[in-house]
């Protein structure tokens, strides 16, 4: 597991294929970096600590609604993903600063944080509650936690579709945010924060494109290794095929969405 996140995520060109479809055929016009950056309800001159910031993309589209005076600092265990962020912040606000760092064992002093943002990745932390645990030592007494991640049914028609393809495919979507879900997360986090709530975020796909799908498909896991050459080059032509029958039916390829944002403050009885 460990050598695959590495691997996923050596760089952001995998992320970006995903964010890619999702920025484009999202049913929700307010789009979920937006909605997510308005539920924080960050204050002015706030200290906040992303872990797993990848390349900076919820600031970037956010930088107008920048509260003033606040302090950010972007970690991410990525080297590449770090200087991907460092390029697309450049200039751009004052206040960011960008350093390589392991969720589970985080380089800064204790109680230092306003907020601490994970958004989707705390189910690729090997060590969940030695995570959560450096993430609560890094906030302010009542200092809070804004933490995204998926449903266990999130895009299940994207697992279908590739079971469709190939009906010996293993590959299941919810295995990879089964260990930190909407469905689990709260009961996860209550032995470190109180009160948690779960605010939910009502999206789905309509694709009406092909290639946006296939890109995703493509950069996932071990399928990123898989889907090259005709391999791939069979998986487009179904794809196009699978597209184009959904659009003649209901005009696009529909995916539906299970997302939110677990709001948590640092209990102190933990």
């Amino acid at each position: 597991m460990a050598y695959d996140i590495a691997a996923q995520y050596r760089d952001a060109s995998n992320l970006n294929a995903r964010i890619a479809l999702h920025t484009r055929f999202s049913t929700n016009p307010q789009g979920w970096m937006r909605w997510a950056f308005e539920q924080m309800q960050l204050a002015a001159g706030e200290r906040i600590l992303e872990v797993g910031a990848g390349p900076g993309t919820f600031w970037q589209q956010n930088l107008e609604r920048v509260p003033s005076g606040c302090d950010i600092t972007l970690t991410d265990f990525s080297p590449g993903m770090v200087e991907q962020a460092r390029q697309n912040l450049r200039g751009s606000y004052p206040y960011f600063k960008l350093q390589v760092a392991n969720v589970e064992s985080l380089p800064f002093d204790d109680a230092g944080y306003d907020v601490v943002i994970a958004n989707h990745m705390l189910y690729h932390v090997p060590d969940l509650p030695q995570g959560l645990s450096e993430i609560r030592r890094m906030l302010k007494p009542r200092g809070r936690l804004y933490a995204a991640t998926n449903g266990l049914d999130n895009m299940r028609e994207l697992t279908d579709l590739l079971r469709r393809f190939d009906a010996a495919q293993p590959y299941d979507i919810s295995r990879i945010i089964a260990s930190f879900s909407l469905e689990n997360g709260e009961e996860l986090l209550r032995p470190y924060f109180s009160p948690v709530r779960l605010l939910r975020y009502d999206d789905g796909l309509a694709v009406t494109e092909p290639e946006p799908l296939v890109a995703y498909a493509a950069s996932m896991g071990s399928l990123a290794g898989q889907f090259t050459g005709e391999t791939l080059a069979r998986f487009r032509a179904f794809v196009e095929q699978e597209v184009a029958d959904a659009v003649a039916r209901e005009g696009a390829f529909r995916i539906r969405k299970s997302q939110g944002l677990f709001e948590a403050y640092r209990s102190e009885q933990a």
